[in-house]
């Protein structure tokens, strides 16, 4: 029984560490969620981008396209994410810049080997608003 509190405290002493923040930013026909968890040091940023071509176009273009994994503080308001291709020789890298209401995201023109369509990650400037 002694056994099954500890692991338990361990548990949740791990969890109250841990923080995620969401953000989000419908513009247009693109719907862009990012997703950034920090435990302790440790982040991992999850993107996802929908696109849906407006019902004035005559050919419905639609495409849902997620990246993530283990990203880097590199200072303190930014985060980076370098993510290798499996099928290409290149990398995906998503600039993340923090503000206290969002964030915007850069990507590196290797990120079309993740993507199809007219799907991509940058905000194009854009900032996706924190969801509180």
């Amino acid at each position: 029984m002694k056994k099954l509190f500890l692991a338990m405290a361990v548990l949740i002493s791990g969890n109250a560490f841990a923080a995620t923040d969401h953000y989000v930013l419908h513009d247009g026909d693109y719907v862009r969620h990012l997703k950034i968890t920090k435990i302790k040091d440790d982040y991992t940023v999850s993107a996802n981008v929908d696109f849906e071509s407006s019902a004035q176009e005559t050919n419905n273009v639609h495409c849902s396209e997620t990246i993530s994994g283990k990203a880097k503080s590199t200072s303190e308001n930014e985060l980076v994410l370098k993510k290798h291709s499996e099928s290409e020789a290149s990398f995906c890298e998503l600039k993340v810049q923090l503000s206290p209401n969002g964030a915007k995201i850069e990507e590196s023109k290797d990120c079309d080997t993740f993507t199809v369509s007219k799907c991509h990650f940058s905000s194009e400037g854009k900032e996706l608003v924190k969801v509180k």
